[in-house]
C-alpha cells in the first residue's frame, strides 16, 4: 500500500486545537498533547456550566423573591402557590425584577397571591375592570371634553393585552403588533 501522510489535514487539526487553547498557562497553549488534553476539559467544564449556570440564576432568583416576600409578611412558598392559584403565570426572573425595581406592584402581586390562598381568581378581576372601563365611556357621550380625558386616564391604567381586547372589540386592524401607546392612540 501506498504510504498516506497526514498533510494539511493533520497540520489544520493541530491549529485548531491550538487556536483554542490560546490564553493557557505554560505548556497548555504550546504543546499539542497538552493543549488538546485542556481544550477537552475546557469544553466540558463550558458544557457543564452552562447548565449549572441556569440553575445558580433560579437560586438566586428565588432569594431575591422570598427576601421582597418577607418584606411584605408572606412566605416564598406561599406567594408561588397562591400566584398559582389566583391563575397568576409569571416566571421567577420578571419577579425578582419587579421585587427589585417596583417594590409597589410587588406588593399588589403579594395582595393577589394572598387572595389566591383564599380561593379568590386574578381573571374575574381584569374582566370586571375591563367592563367598568366600556361602562364609563359608554355613559359619558353627552360632554365629549370630559369622556376623553378620563377614557384616557382609565385606558392608560390598563395592561397591553386589556387594550387588545378592547381593539379587538373595537375592531381595529393591526391592534396585535402595536405597543402600548399605539393601542392608547387608536382607542381615542
Amino acid at each position: 500500500m501506498a504510504r498516506v501522510k497526514g498533510g494539511n489535514i493533520h497540520k489544520n487539526r493541530r491549529k485548531k486545537v491550538l487556536k483554542l487553547s490560546k490564553g493557557y498557562f505554560g505548556s497548555k497553549h504550546k504543546l499539542y498533547k497538552t493543549a488538546k488534553e485542556q481544550v477537552m476539559h475546557s469544553l466540558k467544564y463550558a458544557y457543564r456550566d452552562r447548565k449549572q449556570n441556569k440553575r445558580d440564576m433560579r437560586k438566586l432568583w428565588i432569594t431575591r423573591i422570598n427576601a421582597a416576600c418577607r418584606m411584605n409578611d408572606i412566605s416564598y412558598s406561599k406567594f408561588i402557590s397562591g400566584l398559582n392559584k389566583a391563575g397568576v403565570e409569571i416566571n421567577r426572573k420578571m419577579l425578582s425584577e419587579v421585587a427589585i425595581d417596583d417594590p409597589k406592584a410587588f406588593t399588589n402581586l403579594v395582595n393577589v397571591a394572598k387572595a389566591g390562598l383564599e380561593g379568590k381568581t386574578v381573571k374575574q378581576e381584569v374582566k370586571a375592570e375591563t367592563k367598568k372601563v366600556e361602562t364609563k365611556v359608554e355613559t359619558k357621550k353627552e360632554d365629549k371634553k370630559s369622556a376623553v380625558k378620563e377614557t384616557k386616564e382609565d385606558l392608560s391604567k390598563l395592561t397591553v393585552t386589556e387594550l387588545k381586547k378592547l381593539a379587538k372589540e373595537k375592531n381595529i386592524e393591526g391592534y396585535t403588533t402595536m405597543k402600548k401607546a399605539e393601542l392608547l392612540e387608536a382607542l381615542k
